[in-house]
């Protein structure tokens, strides 16, 4: 069988390609297969999909064909050239000629030929999307483009890739319509290598501005306006965070590095002061059952009385204490 980049969104187990009387699937060792569509890998997980993505993938599948003619429309209400809007976006990318790059949700393809452009023949470029119609679209596109593409279709909750597999990941105007939005930028994050970039962007009218005539007219015509930006949903190995908003100042913009779990703080010097003393960590680990007012004035005027912290002064005596009871 035929390796392929691609794994279980389930089990994470390695697919490779198979063949079996003329049809082509990909399966894993244990028998888990997935087939085809109009000429893709179909790695949608679960393969009975939650109605709010079956809905997606209706609504993109019928305006397939008509959807590139009205996009541009989003950028002249706001001024902005569209080319110059999406090139800033991708630019956070960080890209190098050699990088390993995933575009979830392409669409048909308008970013994707911007950051094609900037790869060269040793890169891969991967892109996702859950409407074959649009993929189609995409894949015609960059036709031209000759570095190693990859398409497939999947959702952004499970993404068919190998942990730490990208140098980058990239998202335009689809994280907000995500059924499960945390999962997808944990799916993000669990894809893309340590050090490596996320960036995604969606509509999301700033706080400052939605009691304004400028956010009731854009949210008249598209209520996405107002959906909220998922800074709660980035995940805690999220390093080095940039948000700002773009494109008339209602789509939101993050960008992040991929650290390793949550961040490790010094906690272990002895804070300077005459008073308190101790360690940040001991502040913390060393809290003991609340006492009296009067008994916490004693430690006070005792361990000023002796020259020493208060965490000094505590330790010692909580210490001397304790050992005697104990005996």
């Amino acid at each position: 069988m035929q390796k392929s980049i691609f794994v279980s969104p389930d089990t994470h187990d390695e697919l490779r390609y198979r063949n079996e009387n003329g049809r082509e699937f990909l399966e894993t060792d244990k028998g888990e297969r997935f087939g085809f569509s109009e000429g893709f890998p179909d790695l949608t997980y679960p393969k009975k999909l939650e109605d709010k993505a079956v809905n997606i993938r209706q609504i993109y599948n019928d305006a397939s064909d008509i959807y590139d003619q009205f996009l541009h429309q989003t950028f002249k209400t706001h001024n902005e050239d569209e080319n110059t809007a999406r090139n800033y976006i991708v630019d956070k990318l960080n890209l190098k000629s050699d990088s390993k790059v995933l575009e979830i949700a392409c669409g048909t393809g308008r970013d994707s030929e911007l950051i094609a452009s900037r790869l060269g023949e040793c890169s891969q470029f991967v892109m996702v999307d859950i409407t074959p119609a649009m993929m189609k679209k995409c894949r015609e596109r960059l036709s031209a483009n000759d570095i190693d593409k990859v398409f497939c279709i999947a959702n952004a909750g499970y993404l068919p890739f190998p942990d730490n597999y990208f140098d980058a990941v990239y998202c335009f105007a689809a994280v907000g319509v995500f059924p499960d939005i945390k999962k997808s930028i944990a799916e993000m994050t669990r894809v893309t290598r340590r050090g490596g970039k996320i960036v995604f962007a969606d509509e999301s009218m700033p706080l400052w501005l939605r009691d304004t005539y400028f956010c009731k007219v854009l949210a008249n015509t598209n209520p996405k306006v107002l959906w909220d930006v998922p800074l709660k949903d980035l995940p805690v190995s999220a390093r080095n965070v940039t948000v700002q908003w773009i494109i008339g100042g209602i789509f939101y913009l993050i960008d992040f590095e991929v650290g390793d779990g949550e961040p490790v703080g010094n906690f272990d010097y002895k804070v300077e002061g005459p008073l308190r003393g101790g360690t940040l960590r001991t502040r913390y680990e060393g809290r003991l059952e609340g006492v009296t007012k009067e008994a916490k004035d004693l430690v006070y005027q005792a361990a000023k009385s002796k020259g020493q912290t208060i965490h000094d002064w505590l330790d010692a005596v909580v210490k001397e204490a304790a050992k005697k009871d104990l005996r």
